[in-house]
């Protein structure tokens, strides 16, 4: 893999829950517990597991839009995690989010136009009356909509159509890297399509790195080159996506593919189902934490929390099977 353009190494997010009289601190949720991973430049790595494993958590404090508890965010060789307020602020010209909500994440009262033009204000991009206008007029014809947009509301939008008024703004200060926090979940299947190529289409115009979180596998497997598995608050796998999918080295990777759909009715899956729920992440399983629910968990994984190595050229694994 070429330089990483973004290393994050043992990130920790324990969220802490208050309680009693004076609302003391009583206990913690283990959002996000020793997470590292590695995005080179021009790069789409993907990030999936189930809703409430930290996938969101990991990309907002990757943007410190949530402060981590612990760990380290190197962006172009700076710790992000120690920069000052005034440092973060000129950094997030070249780190961006598009947030997974599109009729949450735009503020109803704004038109198109002020809503792109915001961070064109703040960064001090924007130049005044046409060069302003033109600018917002280029970036909504770049992501499929028409320039006489600009005047209108949110409200006037469809989801698809949001969607990419939320990928407009992340590109108006020209980033390097965008957070893709689950883009096209909330909108219709034949738009997540759409939105999907389009994302690739401006990583190819724009040489843009992307960490894409998502719960849909077959939606990471069309725009990854490398993927991350991740539970309960832990990456147990990382691996080129063809890899991954021909060859998963994880039980939890082999039950997340085997629920995948295959649209052809001549091939046949073998469903693995898992038993029980998802561990409380308050007071997660010692040693792995992903053995209450294993169909191949060994004692030893009861005690020990297999590490994040190298199993093979590229790829790793938290798993004592792959020992």
């Amino acid at each position: 893999m070429s330089t990483a353009l973004l290393r994050v190494k043992n990130l920790v997010k324990h969220f802490p829950i208050h309680g009693g009289l004076l609302s003391r601190v009583v206990d913690h949720v283990h959002a996000v517990d020793g997470v590292s991973f590695e995005v080179a430049a021009g790069e789409t790595l993907g990030l999936v597991g189930e809703s409430g494993c930290g996938k969101s958590t990991t990309g907002r404090c990757v943007l410190r839009l949530i402060e981590p508890t612990a760990g380290e965010v190197w962006f172009e060789g700076r710790d992000v995690t120690r920069l000052d307020k005034r440092s973060m602020r000129a950094l997030c010209r070249d780190m961006q989010i598009i947030f997974q909500d599109p009729y949450a994440s735009l503020n109803p009262r704004l038109t198109v136009e002020a809503i792109i033009g915001e961070a064109l204000i703040i960064h001090g991009l924007a130049g005044k009356g046409s060069e302003y206008r033109d600018r917002i007029v280029d970036l909504l014809e770049t992501v499929g909509l028409r320039g006489e947009h600009l005047r209108r509301f949110p409200h006037e939008f469809s989801g698809g159509q949001r969607q990419r008024i939320g990928i407009a703004r992340a590109l108006a200060v020209s980033p390097k890297l965008i957070i893709c926090d689950e883009p096209v979940s909330a909108l219709d299947v034949s738009i997540q399509a759409q939105v999907v190529n389009l994302l690739e289409d401006l990583q190819e115009k724009f040489g843009l790195t992307y960490l894409f979180i998502a719960h849909d596998l077959s939606v990471v497997e069309h725009i990854s080159q490398r993927v991350a598995v991740m539970y309960l608050g832990r990456i147990v796998e990382i691996a080129s996506a063809r890899d991954l999918y021909t060859t998963p080295k994880h039980p939890y990777s082999e039950a997340l593919l085997s629920a995948v759909p295959i649209p052809d009715p001549t091939i046949k899956r073998r469903r693995i189902v898992l038993q029980g729920d998802v561990p409380n992440p308050i007071n997660p399983p010692k040693g792995c934490h992903f053995h209450p629910r294993c169909p191949k968990a060994m004692e030893r994984c009861k005690v020990e929390a297999p590490l994040l190595r190298e199993i093979a050229p590229g790829r790793v694994a938290a798993c004592h099977l792959n020992d």
